[in-house]
C-alpha cells in the first residue's frame, strides 16, 4: 500500500496537513509525488525541505526543472522559460536561505523522471498515446527501450514531464500530475489518476491512497490561506 500526493507547488502548510492526514489514516505507509515542488505558491523552500526530511519519494515536475536549469544554466531554453511559470515566489522563499539552494538543486536534479512499482507507475506528465507504435502492446517488456524513449523526449511536447496529450494504457493504474483537475480525476479507458487538483488557485491538495493496483482511498487537505496569499 502506497500514497501518491499530486502537484504543491510551494503550498508547504498545505502538504504538512495532507502528509499528517495521511498518517493519521495509513500509519507507516510509505508516501510519494508527482513532482511541481517548486513555484506559484509562497513556500518553495519549505516544501522541498520537508519532502527530504520526510523521505517522500518525488518524481520531477516541470517547474523543478525549470527551477533547476535557470539557476545553474539560465541560457538552456528550459531555465528561460522560468520567468513566465511563477518563478518570483520560488526566488523570494530562498532569498535569506542562498546556503541551502545547491542542496536542493542536487536534490531536484536527481530526483527520478518515473517510478515503475508492481502497483502502478508514477510520473509528472505520464506516457503519452503518442508513444503507442513504438511501445507496442506491453511497455514494460523492453526496460531499456522504455528508458531510452522516456530519455530522448525529456524535453518535448510529448515527453513524461511536459505532456498534456491522451495517455497510454500501461497495462497497469497511471499516476500523473501536470494537468489540473477539480477533483481527482479516474479515467478507467486508460487506467490514469489525474490527482494535481490545483492547490494554488486555492483549491485543494490531494492524494490516492493505492493497494495492489487499485485506488481504495482518496484523501485531501483545502489550501492553507497562508500558502497562496500575496
Amino acid at each position: 500500500m502506497i500514497a501518491v500526493i499530486g502537484d504543491v507547488h510551494g503550498c508547504f502548510h498545505t502538504l504538512k496537513e495532507l502528509v499528517e492526514r495521511i498518517k493519521r489514516n495509513y500509519p507507516e505507509i510509505q508516501i510519494y509525488c508527482v513532482g511541481d515542488l517548486v513555484d506559484r505558491g509562497n513556500f518553495s523552500f519549505e516544501t522541498v525541505d520537508f519532502v527530504i526530511t520526510e523521505g517522500i519519494i518525488t518524481t520531477s515536475g516541470n517547474h523543478d526543472f525549470m527551477f533547476y536549469y535557470f539557476i545553474t544554466d539560465p541560457d538552456n531554453d528550459i531555465g528561460k522559460s522560468w520567468i513566465y511559470n511563477g518563478y518570483e515566489s520560488t526566488l523570494s522563499s530562498y532569498s535569506d536561505k542562498q546556503n541551502r539552494i545547491v542542496e536542493h538543486l542536487n536534490h531536484i536534479i536527481n530526483l527520478p523522471v518515473f517510478i515503475n512499482l508492481s502497483d502502478c507507475f508514477i510520473s509528472h506528465a505520464g506516457i503519452s498515446s503518442y508513444f503507442n507504435k513504438t511501445l507496442a502492446s506491453n511497455p514494460f517488456s523492453d526496460k531499456d527501450k522504455l528508458d531510452k524513449i522516456i530519455n530522448d523526449n525529456i524535453h518535448n511536447e510529448h515527453g513524461i514531464i511536459w505532456n498534456r496529450e491522451e495517455l497510454l494504457d500501461l497495462g497497469k493504474l497511471q499516476i500523473v500530475g501536470h494537468t489540473r483537475q477539480e477533483n481527482v480525476n479516474h479515467l478507467k479507458f486508460n487506467n490514469t489518476a489525474y490527482i494535481d487538483t490545483s492547490v494554488y488557485t486555492g483549491n485543494k491538495l490531494s492524494a490516492v491512497i493505492v493497494e495492489e493496483g487499485k485506488i481504495i482511498d482518496t484523501l485531501s487537505a483545502k489550501t492553507f490561506p497562508l500558502d497562496i496569499e500575496k
